[in-house]
């Protein structure tokens, strides 16, 4: 029943100063020192909700309209954009910090997309509808617009870039290329169908697998400078906190997160790190990065006050009761549900997707902390 719940609620969701960041802007790469220092002239982003700039909206209006309404996007865009977030994403700051236009959908961009086009989708999976078909979850599907269909989405835009090999050569070496997050989708669609923790932990080599699969895909069409990123601790979700409550004191942390399917992530995580240490070998002239989500999300988790979070890392800002303001019943944007005045206070935006201020932090944490291998500035 609680998987049922959770896939109700994903299909509702799914329908530190600016200023410092900007003063990153002359580009990453490269390190400190008098070392020359990368400037990017581009970016281009593939993943999920997670990354998703208004996708989602664009390609289903009616079924996902709820985060293309009030309180998403209430904060810095005073207007819902698409985004699950009450305002900027990951992906926003970074684009913000190299000095870059905010990146527009792939489904609505306008003509000029040299500076950067976003190809995320909520609810994307790493993996194609066929391997939900053969473990018996496709009806749990929210999209089919995977990640190899964003892939193919950027090779009938490559010829708007560069018009030939040398041009292109040139074109992607000063552009960043952000692969993930990506592969949450497809575990949550296996938990829906009741698979346990052990299922989806045998797929995580092949989903793991997709996402380098997809580095390397861009690595061959021209790119240098990727960064392959891991999944959240979605053991301090509080959606899933509220959803698979457990009596046994021993099954959470000392941060009040769940054990196991922080362990799953970060097993997930793992494998993923192995498949772009085998790229970095086999392709050397490309710059892979690994941004560690979880370690980044983690820190604010254990000392949320450190980083302004007033009311915890667990308890959702947008939500409608319960120990963590997190009711399936009553999610973010539906009747029952109501809003924090103070987003910036919470690092938990509506149980599934952080706030503006948390995705800050791990923006943050990328950009000029040590959760970037190698590091990004």
């Amino acid at each position: 029943m609680a998987a049922a719940r959770l896939a109700v609620l994903i299909a509702a969701l799914l329908c530190c100063s600016l200023a410092r960041l900007s003063r990153c802007g002359g580009g990453v790469g490269g390190g400190g020192g008098g070392q020359r220092v990368q400037n990017y002239t581009s970016m281009f982003s593939f993943g999920d909700s997670l990354t998703d700039t208004g996708n989602l909206v664009v390609s289903s209006p009616l079924s996902f309209s709820i985060v293309g309404k009030y309180p998403y996007g209430m904060t810095y865009f005073h207007r819902p954009t698409g985004r699950s977030s009450d305002g900027r994403l990951v992906v926003d700051f970074l684009a913000q910090a190299f000095g870059l236009p905010l990146l527009q959908p792939y489904l609505s961009r306008g003509k000029d997309v040299r500076r950067g086009v976003n190809f995320a989708v909520g609810g994307a999976t790493a993996m194609d509808p066929p391997f939900f078909e053969e473990i018996g979850a496709s009806d749990k599907l929210w999209t089919n617009l995977s990640l190899s269909v964003q892939l193919g989405w950027f090779e009938q835009l490559k010829p708007s870039l560069c018009s030939s090999p040398k041009d292109c050569k040139e074109f992607f070496s000063k552009s960043l290329f952000l692969v993930g997050e990506i592969g949450g989708n497809d575990y949550n669609y296996a938990f829906f169908k009741g698979k346990s923790l052990d299922d989806a932990k045998s797929y995580v080599p092949t989903v793991a697998g997709a996402v380098a699969d997809a580095t390397e895909r861009l690595i061959k069409a021209g790119a240098l400078h990727l960064v392959g990123r891991g999944t959240l601790p979605i053991g301090c979700s509080s959606a899933y906190l509220t959803l698979h409550p457990s009596g046994n004191k021993s099954d959470y942390d000392a941060t009040g997160c769940l054990k196991t399917y922080n362990d799953f992530a970060q097993h997930h995580n793992a494998v993923l790190q192995d498949k772009l240490q085998l790229l970095r070998r086999s392709y050397p002239e490309a710059r892979i990065m690994y941004a560690d989500y979880y370690g980044a999300a983690m820190s604010f988790a254990q000392n949320p006050k450190q980083f302004g979070f007033r009311h915890g890392a667990l308890r959702t800002c947008c939500g409608g009761g319960g120990p963590y303001n997190f009711n399936p019943k009553a999610s973010c944007g539906v009747r029952g549900s109501s809003v924090c005045t103070d987003p910036s206070a919470y690092a938990n935006w509506d149980g599934v997707h952080l706030t503006e201020a948390g995705y800050h932090a791990i923006a943050n944490s990328i950009l000029n902390g040590p959760y970037t291998s190698p590091r990004l500035l």
